[in-house]
């Protein structure tokens, strides 16, 4: 029922995608686990306060906090994030697509070296594409 409805509201133009879709919340990236476990709990610390401005930065089309986000849910931040191989590279590719003038070098090389076949399996990387899709309409980058 909630598809019909919302199908309605985007035909009309009465809301934007944007307003239908539902990010997850910054908060679902934050493992329960103390920043204490990690090798380095002050950069861990760090990182979980500062997320939240991150992840809605990021989610508003910031480049810089987009690399940020993807870097963190590719690595771990130092235990200061949730490990999310397959969402790290779905946002390499939205900064990838998203035809930003600030995209470089290093974020071309951070396709391959987090999404390529060494980092994710051929499901992992169709996981990823589809994702960055979605988040690509949602940012309201057209291909």
């Amino acid at each position: 029922m909630f598809q019909l409805i919302a199908a309605a509201l985007l035909a009309c133009g009465c809301v934007s995608l944007a307003e239908v879709a539902d990010w997850p919340p910054a908060d679902s990236y934050v493992p329960k686990i103390s920043c204490h476990q990690s090798d380095a709990a002050e950069r861990c610390e760090e990182i979980r306060a500062a997320w939240t401005g991150l992840y809605a930065d990021a989610i508003a089309g910031g480049i810089e906090s987009q690399r940020k986000v993807s870097f963190c849910l590719s690595t771990g931040c130092n235990k200061g994030i949730v490990v999310e191989p397959v969402l790290g590279c779905a946002w390499r590719q939205v900064i990838a697509a998203s035809r930003n003038p600030q995209i470089n070098d290093t974020d071309r090389a951070n396709i391959e070296r987090y999404c390529g076949p060494r980092a994710l399996d051929e499901a992992g990387r169709k996981a990823a594409s589809d994702r960055s899709q979605t988040w690509l309409t949602l940012l309201g980058v057209t291909p």
